[in-house]
């Protein structure tokens, strides 16, 4: 009987063995796979900060060509306009409906 219970105990001490390494693997596989998906998140904020920051200059640049003052400047330069006075203002007769 004795040696009946000294084989039940070591199968029960080797399966226990067994579950305590498993769940240590799951352990260690969880903890690096958070640490790749930790890496892939800087990664990821790097390039959406990065994305920011330009769209950001981009936005600063075409409010600037889009300034009145630098598209006044520039249909004079190439194009030899100018802006309306008060003497290129002709009111022409007409019908009101």
């Amino acid at each position: 009987m004795r040696r009946h219970y000294r084989s039940n105990a070591a199968i029960r001490l080797a399966a226990s063995m067994v579950v305590l390494l498993a769940s240590l693997s799951v352990v260690v596989w969880r903890r690096s796979r958070t640490l790749e998906d930790l890496a892939l998140n800087e990664s990821l904020s790097r390039e959406i900060s990065l994305a920011e920051s330009e769209l950001t200059e981009l936005q600063r640049r075409i409010q600037h060509l889009e300034s009145y003052g630098r598209v006044v400047l520039e249909t004079r330069e190439r194009l030899g306009m100018k802006t309306a006075g008060a003497e290129d203002i002709v009111i022409l007769p007409g019908e009101l409906r």
